[in-house]
This record gives C-alpha cells, structure tokens and sequence, in this order.
C-alpha cells in the first residue's frame, strides 16, 4: 500500500452539460493526487493539475474564488462542458 503524501483531494462531478464522452457522472467523486488520476479524463486531469497539487501540498485560493480548501472548475470541452468542485479534506 502506498502512503499517502500531503493532504487528501477528493474530485466531485457537479454538472454536465450535453453528454461527457468520457462516461463520468454528476454525482461521481473521485480521489485525486499528483500521482492519481482517478480514473478521469486525461483532458479534465490536465486541466485541473495545477489545483490538485496546490490543495494537496498545502496550497489555497483567494476567499471570492469559493476559500482556500475548495474551487470549482470547468471542462475544456465547451458542447459538452463537465464542472468539477476540487476540495482538500482535512481528516
């Protein structure tokens, strides 16, 4: 088993509009790292890279951008536009 390192980041699908060709889901959560995809689409981890590893080391957003522990961002794909709310875990 692997340790984990830093905090947990957990990925939660909160719409889609028209249909996400990578089969994800509203409702669908997902744990994300900077070593775990999470089973997502290699588009959506890209774009959302850069937020995973700031939450995960530590990192945090501006209070308007929704506080330091969460942010909601879109797909690229804008016919078929997937929004995810990443947000760090304090356990």
């Amino acid at each position: 088993m692997t340790e984990r390192i830093g905090y947990r980041v957990i990925g939660t699908i909160l719409s889609i509009k028209g249909e996400c060709t990578a089969g994800h889901k509203v409702g669908q959560q997902l744990e994300l790292s900077c070593h775990n995809t999470g089973n997502m689409c290699g588009f959506l981890y890209h774009d959302i890279f850069p937020y995973i590893v700031m939450l995960q080391f530590g990192g945090g957003f501006p209070q308007d951008w929704g506080g330091p522990d969460v942010v909601t961002v879109d797909c690229m794909d804008k016919w078929n536009t997937l929004t995810i709310e990443i947000k760090r875990v304090n356990e």
